[in-house]
């Protein structure tokens, strides 16, 4: 085996747009609190080599996949099936491709209105030149190596976040306002569902048995900067960033670790009991860091230098839009086919014109794809396997994957590739809340069925290339 890392800067100029606040608002950069990386990992044996770029960003949409894995192929040779494109979906970082809109929906692109996509191209312009070069730089490096795999168990920082009220509904606790709360949500009766405490480590050596670098994985929203008043408007790679830079100082110098965000969709870090909890992106990162040397300290390489990979794309269906909210989107969208600003004379857009344009995204979206193409990719590397899930799936499919999973590792990334929504469960599609919008949003398009179907089929993938040999590189 062979491996290969780069890191390239590319936070954002002041006034760009972070994304993550996904309902029509102008969120122009103030500041950056800490700088946004795109990282790049390269592996290969004698005939297979892949790619993994960890980005800090929110989201990312095919077409930038397809713009970086273009360029990967016509420059360094690298398979584009072979490339896992992986923002981490930090909501104090810019996306890259309109996402809060389907590409379709006819909006006059200008400087005032481009935001509302969620993306700016002058940005990803700028992301696509970083993480390409990062890629090449990656490939350049590398050198003979071994990893080693290892965990630990943390779960005092990533929450399962909806919470099951009272009257039968969802609601989403937040960490503003919890002064006016000092018993707690009581109008709470439990969280719907778990979180996934791992923390994987994969550190993979090089020939002098020293570090080339460190493959992270947990799972949880980076929302910390943003959760904060004080620090909305300002870029930070949250606690991934604050994670990987802690650990920093164990890489060859201008390098730092990867880190690879799981299925979080349901998962944020915010403890929803706690009145006096406040988010700290740098007290998260720092945790997470101190169980990692302590995983670190039991490692040494594994003799297992399998490189491989497998992807695959699956049909899913779309949920159904109830004909009464069709009538009223068609209703909203005839009286302002233009964004409709909010009443009180605000800049942002009127969040009845921004659902409705959501809602019509879905039909947009189905008549270019009558069923939504997702892609599933995974890879081997050595004793573990990096799965590549697009979109938000809860963390139930994670641990269904992780119990199946013949590797002793299993890390997922979620987001890969092009942007899907959210992927809950059966049962929370049927009680709703935000991540199962009950006005049918684009952020919640697809079938109760989604996550079953993406579980099974990915569990198949993981079997194959984790326990039949590498087919010849092509």
């Amino acid at each position: 085996m062979k491996a290969g890392f780069a890191q390239v800067d590319i936070t954002p100029p002041a006034g760009t747009h972070l994304s993550g606040s996904g309902m029509g608002d102008r969120r122009a950069m103030e500041k950056a609190l800490d700088p946004l990386f795109a990282r790049a990992a390269v592996f290969e044996d004698d005939s297979r080599r892949v790619c993994l770029l960890a980005l800090d960003l929110c989201i990312v949409t095919e077409e930038f996949t397809a713009r970086v894995r273009g360029e990967a192929a016509r420059r360094f040779g690298l398979l584009p099936d072979a490339v896992m494109v992986h923002p981490l979906q930090i909501h104090s970082a810019p996306s890259c491709g309109p996402m809060m809109l389907d590409q379709d929906f006819p909006l006059e692109i200008t400087p005032d209105t481009e935001y509302l996509t969620g993306s700016e191209s002058a940005y990803t312009d700028l992301a696509v030149e970083g993480a390409v070069r990062a890629i090449g730089e990656a490939g350049a490096a590398c050198r003979p190596a071994r990893v080693g795999c290892g965990r630990g168990m943390l779960d005092r920082f990533a929450f399962n976040r909806r919470g099951l009220q009272r009257t039968g509904g969802v609601a989403m606790p937040w960490p503003v306002g919890r002064k006016n709360l000092p018993l707690g949500p009581v109008d709470l009766v439990a969280m719907e569902g778990p979180s996934d405490p791992e923390v994987g480590v994969l550190c993979v050596y090089g020939d002098d048995g020293a570090p080339l670098n460190l493959l992270l994985h947990h799972s949880c929203h980076p929302v910390c900067v943003f959760a904060n008043p004080e620090t909305y408007r300002q870029a930070s790679a949250d606690w991934p960033g604050a994670w990987s830079a802690a650990l920093a100082g164990l890489c060859p110098p201008g390098l730092s670790p990867l880190v690879l965000n799981g299925c979080c969709g349901n998962l944020n870090p915010w403890d929803p009991f706690e009145p006096d909890f406040k988010p700290d992106h740098r007290r998260m990162g720092q945790a997470l860091a101190d169980l990692s040397k302590k995983v670190l300290a039991t490692l040494s390489p594994d003799p297992d230098a399998t490189v491989d990979f497998r992807q695959e794309r699956i049909a899913l269906d779309y949920r159904d839009v109830p004909a009464d909210r069709l009538r009223e989107v068609e209703r909203i969208l005839e009286e302002s086919p233009v964004p409709r600003r909010r009443a009180d004379g605000s800049s942002d857009v009127d969040p009845d014109w921004f659902l409705a344009a959501s809602t019509k995204s879905i039909e947009y979206c189905r008549r270019r794809l009558p069923r939504f193409l997702y892609e599933i990719q995974v890879f081997r590397i050595g004793q573990a396997v990096i799965v590549g899930l697009p979109g938000e799936p809860f963390v139930e499919g994670q641990i269904a994957l992780k119990l199946a999973s013949p590797a002793p590792f299993t890390f997922v990334a979620h987001l890969t590739s092009h942007y899907v929504g959210y992927i809950p469960t059966r049962e929370a599609c049927a009680r709703g809340g935000h991540e199962a919008h009950p006005l049918c949003t684009y952020w919640a398009k697809l079938a109760p069925d989604s996550l079953d179907r993406i579980v099974a089929r990915t569990t198949r993938l993981v079997n194959d290339v984790y326990t039949r040999p590498a087919a010849p590189a092509a």
